[in-house]
């Protein structure tokens, strides 16, 4: 059978995870990408130029050209309008054609997604056994079966309902991810996507883990999970054969999780893949000695979730349970060993004092990251900060429903949540401190005020702080930015060759003779070939 998936703006793990389950199966699997430049629902938005370099058209082409039999999507709350309309317009051309629609945001509403007619099969948490048994289900033209964490329409209207299971134990039974599949669209060598856990101990109010790790009805397992330090290994040699990778990105969401696990992994990294990388920490799952290990194997940055420095209201309405004494002793020992340390910090976050942000403030003035990331309070769908914030009155139904059907959602930039404009003007203030302060000079990091800073207009302030964090990143040699900035590069190169008439361009030409994927036998530490 024939497998598109449809993906947008960058590489998704999940589809690399479940196009490598596919091949394993003997499915024939094909991509159809939208770089969505200038409009790509994460970090840039430029509206005018979005509209020159949208290339939905090309999407539609290549779908039409590679005519599957299913069309598969992972979805963000951000994506999910785009995606139904590719679905949408995929139908019109082909009723026929099956549509599959997974990923955070149907796990945390799967029956609205499911209600529309563009819809027929909806994965509900993980997706490797399920999608694999639904393409069997499809392949065999059976009329209903019930099908573990899936959910899906007859020609009846009626739905069929399979039990949500645990969550995969063994990951390394799992193939590698299929980075093939994504050779014509991204440059893979400059950052190699990866991860080597799944799940979080911590269930963030504001984060999918918040809804995702309370799923299963068979309360079976662990939710946090890791692949053995073999499988990751012999995934990264083959990619530094392949692909010449120049850095690791490890997307894990507590890369540290085990401390044994690193020490055996760092151990081994440095004499078998010594490359760059940079990985997300949390600061109670982080010391001193796995700072040392960690730069002596390599990693050069490091970034780390701190969102609020208010411990009482971090614990009662964010479940975070770290105190500031972790944030602070993770910094020092980042500093200590000369790891760049990347923060994440909340603005908005609904019922927190504002006081909060001084003290973050002052914490950055004395243990100063390299990149301290701003992200404006978004309620994403199935979360307790969305049940709370219809709760307090923050959002009504109508702003709910539009988060659900992923209509207006903006990440990183919606100030809409908040209806104190001075409020907006002094959470602005903050932020235009906190995206200067690591070009600031140390004697006016420990004066500088929001008051100093509040005078300034929007705009201006909004097109210095973009243009100081473009020079900080390239300064400290961020390599999320080089990458980002290539990735824009060939696709904006791409896109004109295709109005000229002069065809596209491939992201990557790997090495010849590994056209396939290696998958990993527990027996031993010899990858087998899979042909793709």
């Amino acid at each position: 059978m024939k497998v598109t998936f449809v993906a947008l703006g960058s590489e998704q793990l999940a589809i690399s995870q479940l196009s490598a389950i596919a091949k394993r199966d003997g499915h024939e699997v094909n991509m159809a990408f939208s770089a969505s430049l200038f409009h790509d629902r994460f970090n840039l938005e430029i509206p005018w130029l979005g509209k020159i370099f949208d290339d939905r058209q090309n999407v539609m082409q290549a779908i039409a050209y590679q005519n599957p039999d299913v069309l598969a999507f992972s979805c963000l709350t951000s994506t999910f309008q785009w995606m139904l309309g590719i679905a949408r317009e995929a139908k019109n051309i082909n009723p026929n054609i099956k549509t599959i629609f997974g990923g955070v945001h149907v796990s945390a509403v799967p029956d609205l997604v499911l209600s529309k007619p563009e819809v027929d099969y909806v994965v509900v948490g993980e997706g490797d056994l399920a999608f694999s048994l639904i393409l069997k289900h499809i392949s065999s033209g059976r009329a209903a079966e019930l099908i573990p964490n899936t959910r899906y329409k007859l020609f009846t209207g009626d739905i069929i309902r399979g039990v949500q299971k645990g969550f995969i134990q063994d990951l390394d039974s799992l193939p590698f991810y299929d980075k093939i599949i994504w050779e014509d669209h991204i440059r893979i060598k400059d950052m190699y996507l990866t991860m080597a856990t799944r799940g979080c101990p911590y269930t963030c109010s504001f984060c999918f883990n918040n809804f995702f790790a309370r799923l299963p009805e068979e309360k079976k397992g662990k939710y946090v999970r890791q692949r053995s330090v073999d499988h990751v290994i012999e995934e990264l040699k083959w990619a530094k054969k392949r692909y010449g990778i120049r850095w690791v990105d490890f997307q894990d969401d507590v890369f540290t999780v085990s401390k044994s696990w690193i020490k055996e992994f760092t151990h081994r990294y440095v004499k078998e893949i010594n490359i760059p990388f940079q990985c997300l920490i949390h600061p109670q799952y982080f010391d001193d000695e796995m700072a040392g290990w960690l730069k002596n194997a390599g990693c050069e940055w490091i970034q780390m979730g701190i969102q609020t420095m208010d411990e009482k209201f971090k614990h009662e309405n964010l479940r975070r349970y770290e105190d500031s004494d972790h944030i602070i002793r993770a910094l020092e020992s980042m500093n200590k060993h000369g790891i760049k340390s990347k923060v994440d910090q909340m603005l908005g976050l609904p019922g927190e004092p504002i006081e909060s942000q001084a003290t973050a403030l002052q914490l950055y003035a004395e243990q100063t990251p390299k990149r301290i990331q701003t992200f404006w309070t978004c309620f994403l769908p199935g979360t307790d900060l969305m049940k709370q914030g219809l709760e307090q009155g923050i959002l009504d139904e109508e702003q709910a429903t539009r988060l659900n059907e992923g209509i207006d959602f903006y990440f990183f930039r919606n100030k809409d949540n908040i209806k104190n404009q001075k409020l907006v003007k002094l959470y602005q203030s903050y932020e235009f401190l906190y995206k200067t302060m690591p070009a600031m000079p140390h004697s006016i990091k420990q004066k500088i005020k929001p008051e100093h800073v509040q005078w300034i207009p929007t705009g201006i302030a909004l097109m210095v702080i973009s243009l100081l964090d473009i020079y900080i990143g390239f300064r400290h040699k961020n390599p999320e930015f080089e990458a980002y900035a290539k990735h824009y590069l060939f696709h904006v190169y791409a896109f004109v060759r295709r109005k000229l008439g002069l065809g596209g361009a491939k992201a990557t030409k790997p090495d010849e003779g590994t056209e396939a994927t290696p998958t990993f036998s527990p027996k031993s530490t010899e990858p087998a070939l899979a042909a793709t």
